[in-house]
């Protein structure tokens, strides 16, 4: 039996090998298919979700290892109905092509940003490395992490 704290909700789910990735267990036992599989190996980011904040590639970081932590996936990002501002600016922006790395490109452009909210060119760059995209939107990505920064450092000022 592993208990995951999945988007604030607990989930109890049985019968899990304790190497299996926390990957297979979201999108397998719990049906949350916003991280997705690419390389299988933490490189390309497509898996990307928030383990205590922080984000983790969970085709490569064990389930058992995160059940003493909170996760966050793409599908818990929103709250109230709200989008966060990365979402929307990705949506405003048009970054997507395929779509397929987009919610792994999120969960880390949201990480950046909340730990830095007026990040640069470098910073984005730095922060975004690990995540590939194979259309190659990375002008538009970097644009979209600016605008919802603006937005989010505009928000604390009303």
């Amino acid at each position: 039996m592993l208990t995951l704290t999945v988007n604030g909700i607990e989930h109890r789910i049985d019968d899990v090998d304790p190497a299996m990735p926390l990957l297979w267990v979201l999108r397998d036992s719990l049906n949350l298919v916003g991280a997705k599989y690419g390389c299988g190996v933490g490189q390309c980011g497509a898996c990307t979700v928030w383990v205590d904040g922080h984000p983790v590639r969970s085709c490569s970081y064990s389930a058992v290892a995160a059940s003493e932590h909170g996760i966050t996936t793409i599908e818990g990002l929103a709250v109230d109905a709200s989008l966060h501002p990365v979402q929307q600016a990705w949506i405003d922006l048009d970054v997507p092509q395929c779509g397929y790395c987009q919610a792994g490109q999120i969960m880390s452009a949201a990480a950046l940003l909340k730990s830095n909210p007026n990040p640069t060119d470098a910073d984005i760059d730095q922060a975004m490395a690990g995540n590939l995209c194979r259309c190659g939107t990375y002008l538009r990505i970097r644009k979209a992490i600016h605008a919802a920064g603006k937005a989010m450092r505009d928000a604390e000022h009303v």
